[in-house]
């Protein structure tokens, strides 16, 4: 049986950090805020897997409460859920991933975040798709003030 999970996230922009999507660090004059390295990429791809299975979200899982979670890498977190997919015998078949961001513009970094998400997933790099789409101006995403990401995973679970 196949089921397929949506993951969102979004996080506001600051100067104090580095900006990490997808694992990569991308040049930038703004990171992104948060508990752990706040990589909204990876944060939507585990929403999805999460939510494919219904095992809740993130915030349940790794608490922004938890000292143990300031900083840490996302992609560690992924993995945590990749293993929580697995452990329920479940398989991930896709990763279909876009990033929503006025600046910087992303393109040259694309490949290099599907990869480090398909190694962290244990699936082939062709399974992943990472895309990258501007806001134009509008709103609170186009005023840079932040970023967004939106996942679709599909899971094959048996039964």
């Amino acid at each position: 049986m196949n089921r397929v999970g949506l993951g969102f996230d979004l996080h506001p922009t600051t100067a104090d950090r580095p900006l990490v999507l997808g694992g990569v660090t991308v040049p930038a004059e703004r990171g992104l805020d948060g508990h752990s390295d706040a990589d909204v990429l990876s944060h939507a791809v585990a929403e999805a897997m999460l939510g494919a299975l219904a095992l809740g979200d993130l915030g349940r899982h790794f608490p922004d409460s938890d000292p143990r979670y300031r900083g840490i890498s996302s992609l560690r977190l992924l993995g945590e859920v990749r293993a929580l997919v697995v452990a329920r015998g479940a398989r991930l078949v896709n990763v279909d991933a876009t990033v929503i961001a006025e600046r910087p513009r992303l393109g040259p970094w694309l490949p290099e975040m599907a990869k480090r998400l398909a190694e962290t997933l244990g699936v082939d790099p062709e399974r992943v798709s990472v895309k990258a789409k501007s806001p134009e101006g509008l709103g609170l995403l186009g005023r840079e003030e932040g970023i967004a990401a939106i996942a679709v995973v599909s899971v094959e679970v048996p039964g």
